[in-house]
């Protein structure tokens, strides 16, 4: 993973000391609180319904075992013993002493971290796939490239102060785990006919109040012009993107009202300006910037032993045959596999992830992967670098700690925002939803029944737990002061993006288990050959689960 320079230090402690001196006024009066909030949200800190809550960056989702150690003293001496993975890769504490998040990004500083452009109207985190640089569908490595929009992006002066928030995706596989279509600007890797690094270049995806799937404004940009092709995007949206309402503050609003076409003329007519000029990559520097992710010292092992091997210990033990087939992916070295963490137990809020725990997961990277670990969109960790002949080792542990619930792709993996219990955005709880889907559903064998299915709770419109790309999707609404839910069904966030399709009218937070059932149950009486929920969807429509929940 990339390690600071000299520079990087000097930045980001001029930064802290910053914050810090920004903070002492506020707490001293010095400074109003609309004066505060820019400020305070450039540095990853809002104020939530109940305290404040700080958002670190985690970029891509990498982390070393010494930044995990220092999540989990965070958490420990200055929150209340836990963190929340979000679905940005990121990781946020809903309980830190504003007077003390100074302190908190000083230490951050310590192991290269830092709560920079988390919050505000910026260039979010960029995200990625979680597999990056071990997945086997692999076509280029998407974290140099990461790494590259991360240092652009970060202080970007031009850029300090957008219309709204922005988020940019990268994907370098043949399947998109990174969502690149409803993002902002999505970044596909790809090469052309010659061979030749490329980009497919998504603009105007989106979730939130007006969900969108990003068009293609450029379906191959040379690898060198990435920055500048970058600026010219976000110049344009920068110029012509609305500020006079904050909900139509979005590049995909600009895109739609002016229609890609018009706004691909635009963008690269801003290009001219740009192209070839000194953001312009040289190979020298995206070489550079690959140095830092080169492979670990792999042992060569014998795949075909490997894989006899773990299928004998999964044919005596049912409960390894379970978790290998839901929480461990092919790697694409031999005798390797890919380990998911499920933070997702029944009873467990989706995404938490306790001190001890954040050290144990430390503790695991060193012994078995290298000493990194990595965040997912779905709010769970990753071990990359697993040597096959100490899997089920690993496994045993992982049991210990709570982290081989056997459900990964499965109902109970769900994506899920903090809601109404921390969220003061939000319309409604999100987590007691989550709850009472998982008891009510806590059976391997059924859930392993149904398959894949991706179910996405939001607490509001923000969509924050993404719920118009999930599969079954769960929308927190206010209805007169009272907590109801929506259900939206066949989203998907993945190389067919689509958005979900509303249900109808929105249910009590009781009766959502019983929708969810009926929901289920249409599918199993309606699919054919093995399909999934999703494609089971895509077939039959939308009516029959329409006639069902409200018949």
């Amino acid at each position: 993973m990339y390690a600071y320079t000299a520079i990087d230090h000097k930045i980001l402690n001029q930064r802290v000391a910053q914050f810090r001196n920004q903070t002492d006024r506020f707490l001293n009066g010095e400074l109003a609180p609309t004066e505060f909030l820019p400020l305070r949200l450039q540095n990853g800190l809002y104020i939530q319904r109940h305290a404040p809550m700080l958002r670190i960056a985690v970029p891509y989702g990498l982390l070393s075992s010494r930044q995990l150690r220092k999540l989990a003293h965070i958490a420990r001496h200055y929150d209340k013993g836990y963190g929340h993975f979000t679905t940005r890769q990121n990781i946020q504490f809903n309980w830190p002493n504003l007077a003390e998040v100074p302190d908190i990004l000083a230490e951050l500083a310590e192991v290269e971290m830092h709560a920079i452009q988390t919050s505000g109207n910026c260039i979010r985190n960029t995200t990625s796939d979680q597999f990056a640089g071990v997945a086997v569908d692999e076509i280029i490595d998407p974290r140099p490239y990461c790494e590259i929009i991360r240092q652009w992006s970060t202080f970007h002066p031009e850029f300090a102060f957008l219309p709204r928030k922005f988020k940019i995706a990268v994907n370098g596989s043949e399947t998109d785990r990174a969502a690149v279509q409803v993002h902002d600007i999505g970044i596909e890797l790809v090469k052309n006919a010659q061979d030749e690094i490329g980009y497919r270049v998504y603009v105007g995806g989106g979730l939130g109040r007006t969900p969108c799937v990003g068009p293609v404004v450029r379906d191959f940009l040379p690898e060198k012009h990435l920055l500048t092709y970058l600026d010219a995007i976000l110049r344009v949206y920068n110029l012509l993107g609305r500020r006079d309402n904050k909900y139509k503050a979005r590049i995909k609003i600009l895109v739609k009202a002016l229609g890609v076409e018009k706004f691909s003329e635009k963008v690269e007519a801003e290009w001219q300006f740009l192209k070839d000029g000194p953001a312009t990559l040289t190979e020298q520097e995206i070489n550079r910037i690959k140095q830092h992710f080169t492979a670990p010292a792999y042992q060569i092992l014998d795949e075909n032993i490997i894989a006899k091997q773990l299928a004998d210990s999964a044919a005596s033990e049912k409960a390894f045959a379970n978790w290998m087939c839901r929480n461990v992916k092919q790697h694409k070295q031999p005798g390797y596999r890919i380990v998911i963490l499920s933070l997702k137990p029944t009873g467990v809020a989706p995404g938490d992830v306790t001190d001890k725990q954040l050290d144990a997961i430390a503790d695991l990277a060193d012994e078995y992967s290298f000493g990194e670990a990595r965040a997912t969109h779905s709010q769970n960790i990753v071990l990359a670098d697993i040597n096959g002949n100490r899997l089920y080792e690993l496994w045993q542990k992982l049991k210990t700690l709570g982290f081989a619930t056997p459900n990964i792709g499965t109902l109970t993996d769900m994506i899920c925002c903090p809601g109404g219990d921390f969220c003061a955005l939000a319309n409604a709880k999100s987590i007691p939803v989550a709850e009472a889907i998982q008891r009510k559903f806590d059976d391997v064998d059924y859930l392993y029944d149904l398959g894949d299915i991706d179910v996405n709770i939001s607490g509001c419109m923000n969509a924050c737990g993404h719920h118009h790309v999930g599969h079954i999707g769960i929308l927190g609404v206010d209805k007169k002061g009272a907590e109801f839910y929506q259900v939206s069904l066949g989203g998907h966030a993945g190389n067919d993006a689509a958005i979900g399709d509303i249900l109808g009218p929105s249910f009590s937070q009781e009766d959502m288990p019983v929708i969810i059932e009926k929901i289920l149950d249409v599918f199993v009486e309606n699919r054919i050959d093995g399909e999934t929920f999703i494609d089971t969807y895509r077939r039959i429509g939308l009516d029959p689960f329409k006639e069902r929940t409200y018949g």
